[in-house]
Order: C-alpha cells, then sequence, then structure tokens
C-alpha cells in the first residue's frame, strides 16, 4: 500500500510543489530552522538559520589537488550540519591582553651579536 504524501486537491500539478517550498541544501526547504528539525539548546539566531551563511563555495582547482576537506567545506551549510548547542566562553582574558598588551620578555641578552655581513667575502668600504 503506497500513501501519497503530496497535498489532496483537485487540480494539482507537479509544478505547484516546487514552488511552494524550494528545496536547499541537505534536502529541506529554504528558510528552514535547525529548531523546526532538532532540539536546540540556546543557540544564537545566526545557527538557527543555516541559510544566512554567505561566502561559501570553491575555487577552481586541479583535480589531483583536491582535498576532501576542500570538497566538504565548499558545500553551504544546512540544518543538519549546524550545532544543536552553544556555549560561549567569556573573554576575559582576551579582554585583559586587550589592556595591558601581550608579554614581553625583558630578560638580559648575553648572546654575542652577529655581523650581517658575511665573514671571508672581501668588500670596500
Amino acid at each position: 500500500m503506497v500513501i501519497s504524501t503530496l497535498p489532496q486537491r483537485e487540480n494539482f500539478r507537479a509544478g505547484d510543489m516546487e514552488q511552494e517550498c524550494a528545496v536547499g541544501t541537505g534536502g529541506v526547504p529554504k528558510g528552514a530552522k535547525t529548531s523546526e528539525y532538532y532540539r536546540v539548546n540556546n543557540i544564537p539566531a545566526r545557527m538557527d538559520n543555516p541559510d544566512w551563511f554567505q561566502g561559501y563555495g570553491t575555487k577552481k582547482q586541479h583535480p589531483m589537488y583536491s582535498t576532501e576537506a576542500n570538497k566538504y567545506g565548499g558545500k553551504p551549510p544546512s540544518v543538519h550540519t549546524m550545532p544543536t548547542q552553544f556555549h560561549a566562553r567569556t573573554q576575559k582574558f582576551s579582554k585583559h591582553l586587550g589592556a595591558c598588551g601581550m608579554y614581553r620578555n625583558h630578560s638580559l641578552n648575553t648572546d654575542l651579536d652577529r655581523s650581517n655581513v658575511p665573514s671571508g667575502l672581501p668588500y670596500s668600504v
């Protein structure tokens, strides 16, 4: 027994379904949210809407040097590849570095200074 999942309308055409929901990446409709398909916990809006991400694509590469990571990274995200949890970290350490600056070694230099001119080569001043 086959159960049809298409809408039951008298004048249904195959093109009507494509106009109603254009399929995006991952086989889900464009504009779909991660929270509509998965149970999410504290995720920002950018992770709930994978269609917001722009700039994905690949440069044309020689097939010999193409990697699996390059193929995977060139695909736009879908609701199936987005994280379902987000745990933000504090910026305490970075704020401290911004205020005080990076560490600098002020210890005594006991190494001999070397000349930038190679020895044994004739040169005139």
